[in-house]
């Protein structure tokens, strides 16, 4: 992509209505644009890395069994008032339609995915499936703040499991925590973020949240010092001297960004939509539900808070919008023409590259580029032609290496 073509405008000044620092960095390295507090259009970059973070998700959900989905975002009344949440989930965003019929924005969807099951469940034959969608929610959060990290517009992959038996769901639920491990491995999170116990599991001790260590993190949670596998929560951690992974009593103190979550959900919402199954013996059973949620745009936020430092983004390559920024400095026709031919090359060679060839001071391309954050920095100039080369360097390191042009492709290929 040629940045001279690219919808991007970069701003020197942190937003004045922004105190977060990935709302502040995503806003002026032209990721993210605000329409309102907790609401946000998401530029052409940050667009390329919230999709890479929803593949990396859908991989991962697609290898345990999950079929893709995508469920109405509008839902009418009688879901809601079926399980009663139309009257005690404050967040629902409410509006009214034609006929004077009622509806409400999907804040999340187990009172749509259960009947929806029902129409393809009938025996025990039929389970156990699992279906998943990456969709766009709506919360009205009386406190839209921390960008993207809570708003009130958001996407959210929600995967729902239908089972036979609590074992069946046990098993699940254990595929689907090491799924979640490693999707935040793969978005570069992985050694900051801990399987973390906490109460609400309708038919078990625990449910479970994923919360990655941040100093922006509004949560507080209680690592274990001993195993290191897992984390309590402050709702909970009265209650639980030991770890319940290790038993062991050490724990430490840290703030955290809750980035995943999966309950077993029991009958809770198979109860109300008449959700059955007969069994071996024909006899009716309530289908038995676990639900996995995560949030790619809250995800991006927490890699972005991650993954900075003074001059601006770190992204890791597997959610960079591109992997290259190649800069071509001054105004010599003939480092022009050797910087054209390498942008062509490598995307020939299907290199993911954003080529800035704008007619700017170096300066200000580096800082530039520096404040986007694309993994690699690319620099052609008459000082690297006239060794016939490309000057390479790595965003979060210092050293640069000069590279031939002409093996330059085979050279980041390796």
């Amino acid at each position: 992509m040629k940045q001279s073509l690219l919808a991007n405008r970069t701003l020197r000044e942190a937003p004045k209505d922004e105190e977060s620092v990935n709302a502040i960095l995503l806003t002026r390295a032209g990721f993210i644009d605000k329409l309102a507090a907790g609401i946000y259009t998401f530029l052409p970059l940050g667009l390329r890395v919230v999709r890479k973070i929803e593949n990396i998700i859908r991989e991962e959900m697609i290898a345990i069994g999950g079929q893709e989905i995508l469920m109405p975002a509008m839902h009418p009344k009688e879901n809601w008032a079926k399980t009663g949440r139309w009257e005690t989930l404050d967040i629902l965003f409410k509006l009214k339609g034609t006929g004077d019929k009622d509806y409400a924005l999907g804040s999340t969807h187990e009172e749509i995915v259960a009947p929806l099951a029902k129409k393809i469940i009938l025996s025990y034959k039929d389970l156990p499936f699992a279906l998943f969608q990456i969709q766009t929610k709506f919360r009205n959060e009386a406190r839209a703040k921390s960008g993207l990290l809570r708003g009130r517009e958001f996407s959210m992959k929600d995967l729902y499991s239908f089972h036979a038996s609590q074992e069946d769901l046990d098993d699940y639920y254990q595929q689907a925590t090491r799924a979640y491990f490693r999707i935040f491995e793969r978005c570069g999170l992985g050694e900051k973020t801990y399987l973390t116990a906490a109460s609400g599991g309708s038919f078990s001790k625990y449910s479970h949240e994923f919360q990655t260590v941040s100093p922006a993190g509004e949560d507080t949670i209680f690592i274990c010092t001993s195993c290191q596998k897992l984390a309590i929560n402050k709702e909970i951690k009265n209650e639980t001297a030991n770890c319940p992974a290790c038993g062991e009593l050490g724990f430490k103190e840290a703030k955290a960004i809750e980035v995943g979550n999966i309950f077993k959900l029991g009958t809770k919402y198979s109860e109300p939509f008449d959700l059955k199954f007969k069994d071996q013996n024909g006899q009716e059973k309530n289908v038995i539900m676990g639900c996995y949620g995560i949030g790619p745009s809250r995800v991006m936020g927490t890699i972005v808070e991650i993954n900075h430092d003074e001059r601006g983004l770190i992204w890791p390559e597997s959610v960079a919008p591109y992997k290259y920024h190649l800069l071509v400095l001054g105004d010599d026709i003939e480092v022009k023409k050797a910087a054209d031919k390498l942008y062509e090359e490598l995307t020939e060679n299907n290199f993911e590259v954003l080529y800035d060839d704008r007619s700017l001071p170096a300066g200000e391309k580096f800082a530039e580029a520096d404040l986007i954050g694309l993994p690699w920095r690319l620099v052609v100039s008459i000082k690297t032609l006239k060794e016939d080369s490309v000057e390479l360097k790595k965003r979060n390191e210092a050293k640069t290496e000069l590279i031939k042009m002409a093996k330059m492709a085979t050279r980041l290929k390796s």
